[in-house]
């Protein structure tokens, strides 16, 4: 028992980074998709034609291979980022893009009535945004974007791939040196936790904005 909770300890000091990483890209990859969901539906082809690209890299190209050109092959051009910096950069990036996709559609299904409405109450685009669409996009879009926060704390174990000490790297290296599975049963229910804490988290969000349904 002594042995589980001294590996526990060690493996959960890699949870810090797994956690920091998983604030920064939620905290900019959210706000990057709504705006980007809302350039992807503007007037503005140009617009369009480039967030339609951006999200065509990040999401048809893996997400290791994104995060191996940030660290490995920026400083080739003289762009030179620190682990944390790169796995960040990429993640947002990588995670704005899909959160782009599921904003887009969750406001495109509000009915067209509804801009009518805000139209004739006087209320001009923003308005019409905040106060009237976004509100119930939301409520549309949060089972998904609860599956893409989920998907979020499971693919932080990617940056082991770049010598970053998160959860994973942690029980590799206790299986190294003990040569023994419990590392890994360790790190798994670590990670089942955190996913735990996300889906409640999302629960109560869609209890709270069941309003506008």
């Amino acid at each position: 028992m002594s042995y589980i909770t001294n590996i526990t300890g060690f493996i959960l000091q890699g949870s810090i980074i797994t956690l920091k990483l998983y604030a920064v890209t939620i905290i900019f990859s959210i706000p990057l998709g709504v705006v980007c969901a809302l350039g992807k539906i503007s007037k503005s082809k140009g617009i369009k034609v480039l967030l339609e690209l951006y999200t065509w890299i990040f999401r048809g190209t893996p997400l290791l291979l994104q995060l191996f050109f940030t660290y490995y092959g920026l400083p080739i051009f003289g762009i030179k980022l620190t682990q944390f910096q790169a796995a960040s950069l990429t993640f947002i990036f990588n995670y704005g893009a899909y959160f782009t996709e599921i904003f887009r559609g969750g406001i495109e299904s509000i009915d067209k009535g509804q801009y009518e409405a805000a139209k004739a109450l006087g209320l001009n685009y923003r308005q019409t945004m905040m106060k009237i669409i976004l509100p119930q996009a939301l409520k549309r879009v949060l089972p998904p974007t609860s599956n893409e926060a989920i998907t979020l704390i499971k693919d932080t174990a990617l940056v082991a791939a770049i010598g970053m000490g998160d959860i994973l790297r942690a029980a590799k290296e206790v299986l190294t040196r003990d040569f023994k599975i419990t590392s890994f049963v360790v790190a798994g229910v670590i990670y089942l936790l955190l996913t735990s804490v996300v889906v409640i988290f999302f629960k109560k969000l869609e209890k709270k904005y069941s309003v506008y349904e």
